[in-house]
């Protein structure tokens, strides 16, 4: 099943999965020096937690994220308002933490 966030990034012609597929990309594109890595961010203190839950429980309400997921039905004004209080609850608990994997590649030309 399609996430909201994946289906919002594929409308906009985007991949939201782009990093484990960086790798096989540049080897389809005959790239032969292509050296795949990969970095972390850990939120996990209170600031950060912060930080990270309120930025997107604003933006799943109140950004073009929001105007989309109404306009294109991805999602209603409930869901969006349950996703934004979820955010902030992750955001106040003392053992929430996140970990973002980024998916990196250094291509030599």
């Amino acid at each position: 099943m399609e996430t909201l966030y994946q289906a919002a990034a594929r409308a906009n012609g985007g991949e939201p999965d782009a990093g484990r597929r960086l790798l096989s990309w540049a080897q389809q594109a005959g790239l032969p020096q292509a050296i795949p890595s990969s970095s972390t961010w850990c939120l996990a203190t209170p600031q950060d937690r912060r930080w990270w839950g309120e930025m997107w429980a604003d933006r799943i309400t109140t950004s073009t994220v929001a105007q989309q997921a109404l306009r294109d039905g991805l999602a209603d004004e409930a869901t969006l308002h349950r996703i934004s209080q979820a955010w902030r609850a992750w955001a106040a608990a003392p053992d929430g933490w996140l970990s973002v994997l980024h998916g990196e590649l250094i291509v030599l030309v």
